[in-house]
């Protein structure tokens, strides 16, 4: 019987409870070691980019930062990039110093000792993003938003795109997320001045961020500085000045001009501002890069291209042109023109068949976006809209904006990020956005050496972060019964598209690898550049659409939840 009791007793008591491990730290080590395996890998100029800016800052005075042009990558990022190229210059050991990475020179003449330095700052300066999302998950409710959270943490800091542009190719862009990082969980906690705080030295660091910077003022002035909720018509034309709390604006204002103040007021001192501004802002640029980003711009283009070997090749085409675009055409012009739209040069762009696009139209489109996104906001100043409005302002930038960058998809997939686990619904958007943007990067490491790292690193990503989403995103409560087919439609054709980039980047890839082969191949070198803009840019767009017809139309997805 005391057999049996004991038994009885050993059976009831509580099993205990499973430890779970939410620190980043082995993520760090073993990533680490990743990198450093990547020291011989290519780099691209911009490894001569920062280089070259070592040296301004280390051998010039202040006043001569932004005026220096010995090499053509002169310095063209804010002063507090500046300070910190300066700060990492007075770390320059003397071998590596003689070693190339601190001189003057039209065109650096460098060893590995510098490869060797210039990579572990990356390594080092990304330390910042590790401690913002270690931030991120220690701020977590409960288990459950723990869970969400780390792989949330784990999905940036293993993330194709930063090891690919900053620990290959070649920059920064591991640190400045981390700042970013930051002002997201101090809007997330309600830490206002901080978040302002925190973004006014991002884009001190990086003028990149002014993209988003409408969404960053619209959040602060109505959770921060507006008074009464909600907003009525009676209310604003009684006495408008009772909804502004002025001591709040006041102390944000006074918070935001201050890193202003500090990181240009130098450069005012000896009157090199419009210099500063102006490597800042250059305008001689062309719509798309040499490489198209996919965007609205690159389906644009390829229209373009598709319309000039149709003019070319069916007989009387040109003449349907003409009447739709009530403009003549001339063979030979549009056989001229048709080459400069394939060279890869950075200057003007001017389309053969189609509009030109200006400059002011690009800004009208992304300044429209940017608005909608910022009035649900305004009404509704919550974590969870200012992360949708976050995403869909860095949305509009990427789709519309005048010579964007591939490497700008980054700005979209870092706070879209942060939402996804909100509810299911935003999965398939999540999955088509990382997967056709981490996959346009492919073209930045056009060596076979790197392929197969960067498809493998990739592929494995989208697998594992891919299905751990799946299992931590929130179940939607709001589809109902006659519109889950429709869903259940949606998520197969996004599957479809993605699995689709297996033989899409295995074909390219066989392209580029027989194209030293066969002669002929050389000729279809931008064909493969077009292929990956256009498919990635079916994507990007696809996924956009569909998160901002969730973001309007289903305010399920932006309330709180427990």
């Amino acid at each position: 019987m005391n057999k049996i009791k004991s038994k009885a007793k050993s059976k009831s008591k509580p099993k205990p409870k499973p430890e779970y491990n939410f620190s980043l730290w082995n993520v760090w080590v073993a990533t680490t070691l990743l990198k450093i395996l990547l020291f011989p890998a290519y780099h691209s100029t911009d490894f001569d980019v920062h280089r070259n800016w070592l040296s301004i800052a280390k051998l010039l005075p202040l006043k001569e930062w932004y005026i220096e042009k010995t090499s053509q990558w002169t310095l063209d990022y804010p002063p507090f990039f500046a300070f910190f190229e300066w700060t990492l210059a007075q770390l320059v050991p003397k071998i590596v110093a003689e070693d190339g990475c601190i001189e003057l020179t039209p065109k650096g003449e460098y060893g590995f000792l510098t490869i060797a330095f210039q990579r572990c700052t990356v390594i080092l300066s990304e330390i910042v993003l590790f401690i913002a999302l270690q931030w991120f998950i220690n701020t977590s409710a409960n288990l459950q938003e723990k869970k969400r959270n780390f792989v949330i943490a784990c999905s940036i800091v293993l993330s194709p795109g930063l090891m690919i542009v900053d620990h290959i190719h070649f920059q920064y862009n591991g640190m400045l997320f981390g700042i970013l990082v930051f002002s997201i969980v101090c809007a997330k906690l309600k830490k206002y001045l901080l978040c302002g705080f925190s973004f006014a030295v991002l884009i001190c660091f990086k003028h990149i961020f002014l993209y988003v910077a409408p969404c960053y003022f619209v959040f602060l002035l109505s959770g921060y500085c507006l008074n009464q909720r909600p907003f009525t018509l009676s209310l604003l034309t009684s006495n408008p000045f009772k909804f502004v709390n002025w001591i709040n604006l006041v102390k944000l204002g006074s918070v935001v001009l201050s890193i202003f103040a500090i990181a240009f007021g130098p450069f005012a001192y000896y009157g090199v501002l419009p210099q500063l501004f102006a490597r800042l802002f250059p305008f001689s640029r062309g719509l798309t890069h040499a490489y198209w980003a996919p965007n609205i711009w690159a389906i644009y283009s390829f229209i373009d291209r598709v319309l000039i070997q149709l003019t070319l090749q069916v007989p009387g085409f040109h003449k349907l042109i003409e009447i739709i675009f009530q403009k003549t055409f001339q063979i030979d012009e549009v056989i001229q023109n048709s080459k400069a739209l394939t060279k890869g040069l950075v200057g003007e762009v001017e389309f053969v068949i189609l509009p030109d696009i200006l400059p002011s139209y690009t800004f009208i489109l992304t300044l429209f976006y940017q608005v909608m996104s910022l009035i649900p906001l305004f009404i509704q100043p919550t974590y969870e809209r200012f992360l949708g409005s976050l995403s869909l302002c860095a949305w509009a930038s990427f789709l519309f904006g005048w010579h964007v960058h591939e490497k700008a998809i980054l700005l979209v997939i870092i706070p879209l990020s942060f939402i996804v686990a909100q509810d299911r619904k935003l999965l398939p958007c999540y999955q088509a956005l990382t997967t056709s943007g981490y996959v346009s990067l492919f073209p930045l490491l056009y060596g076979s050496k790197e392929w197969l790292f960067k498809v493998l690193f990739t592929f494995v990503w989208c697998v594992v972060f891919h299905n751990s989403f799946n299992e931590v995103c929130q179940f939607s409560k709001t589809i109902l019964y006659s519109k889950r087919m429709q869903v259940y439609i949606l998520d197969r054709l996004n599957l479809l598209y993605v699995f689709a980039f297996v033989p899409v980047v295995l074909t390219i890839s066989l392209i580029q690898l027989e194209s030293g082969y066969f002669e002929i191949l050389k000729k279809f070198q931008f064909l493969q550049l077009m292929i990956y803009s256009v498919y990635c840019a079916i994507g990007v767009i696809s996924s956009w659409n569909w998160f901002t017809w969730l973001y309007f139309l289903d305010d399920t997805i932006w309330e709180p939840r427990d």
